[in-house]
């Protein structure tokens, strides 16, 4: 199956200052721009957050669009990163194409991997969503 090639919406980890950035993303990317997805909170995750889809939350992170001639590089090294498998029941990421706003109030859709059922589920139960939509590593901040 060929994957639509979308920019990629980044909240935790792969964001610029944060540790799997540089791993990731150096040297792969066309473009980073601030950006905000609606539709979606962020929980605290173990030493990472998760975007659960629900009503009236707002995420903040960066747009990514690749370089064209790293896209396919890039998106198989992200599906590994966030242990995404198209269809595994044992996911605890799903990539999904959602509606992200930039900066300049343009509207992109991107990939972005959400919490997978499962993990949203128990996350809405009892985790702890994180206020304003922001993190940060505690070694970033």
């Amino acid at each position: 199956m060929n994957e639509v090639e979308l920019p990629f919406f980044v909240y935790g980890t792969l964001r610029p200052g944060e540790h799997n950035h540089d791993l990731f993303l150096r040297g792969r990317t066309e473009s980073e721009e601030p950006g905000r997805m609606r539709g979606v909170v962020l929980y605290d995750g173990p030493g990472y957050p998760y975007a659960v889809e629900e009503p009236g939350g707002v995420v903040c992170g960066e747009v990514v669009t690749a370089s064209p001639e790293a896209y396919g590089e890039l998106l198989a090294a992200l599906d590994r990163l966030e242990e995404y498998v198209p269809g595994d029941p044992r996911n605890l990421y799903e990539r999904v194409a959602r509606d992200v706003t930039r900066a300049d109030g343009t509207v992109v859709r991107a990939w972005v991997y959400v919490a997978a059922p499962g993990v949203a589920a128990r996350l809405r139960g009892r985790g702890r969503p994180i206020e304003g939509g922001e993190w940060r590593s505690p070694q970033s901040s």
